[in-house]
């Protein structure tokens, strides 16, 4: 199946992107995130907190599992450190053509300035929290990426439009 996988730091757009992108595709939408708070009962905030990081990826894994089954496209847009297990990279590659969206730090930080939600960005400066986050991760998201879109200054039906020259 043929499903477009967002993947990117958070902030830098899956969600917004993946909806207005789903809509005009004209098929589902599916955020792995939002789906395991779902199943699981309990926020991503929450799941980490009282069950660890560990526990949170291993519900990330069998979440990207279940979605292998689908038999209908949709757009999934991937937590951002969902790629980050070699078994999760080739459960995207299995499901589709990820998309890699790109925002500078700086961009990340302004939009995630006034977010409570993440767990790894609590406490301390989110400057560095971020810079070093990204150091660790860019690298995934290119390998895992069959394309690459940056989304700094640009309006999200800028990002579709460029997802769909690209994708179909």
């Amino acid at each position: 199946m043929n499903h477009v996988i967002l993947i990117g730091f958070m902030g830098c757009g899956k969600s917004s992107v993946g909806k207005a992108l789903a809509e005009a595709l004209l098929v589902p939408f599916v955020d792995t995130d939002e789906l395991i708070e779902r199943r699981d009962g309990r926020l991503i905030r929450d799941i980490f907190r009282e069950s660890g990081e560990d526990f949170f990826r291993d519900l990330e894994t069998e979440t990207l599992a279940l979605l292998l089954e689908s038999n209908e496209r949709m757009v999934i847009a991937a937590g951002g450190g969902l790629p980050l297990r070699p078994e999760n990279r080739e459960y995207i590659r299995q499901l589709g053509t990820a998309v890699y969206l790109l925002a500078t730090e700086e961009t990340l930080v302004a939009r995630l300035r006034q977010d409570d939600t993440r767990p790894l960005l609590q406490g301390g400066e989110l400057e560095k929290k971020i810079e070093r986050l990204m150091a660790e991760r860019e690298e995934i998201y290119r390998e895992t990426a069959d394309l690459q879109i940056v989304t700094d200054g640009k309006e999200i039906y800028e990002i579709v439009q460029e997802v769909r020259k690209n994708v179909g």
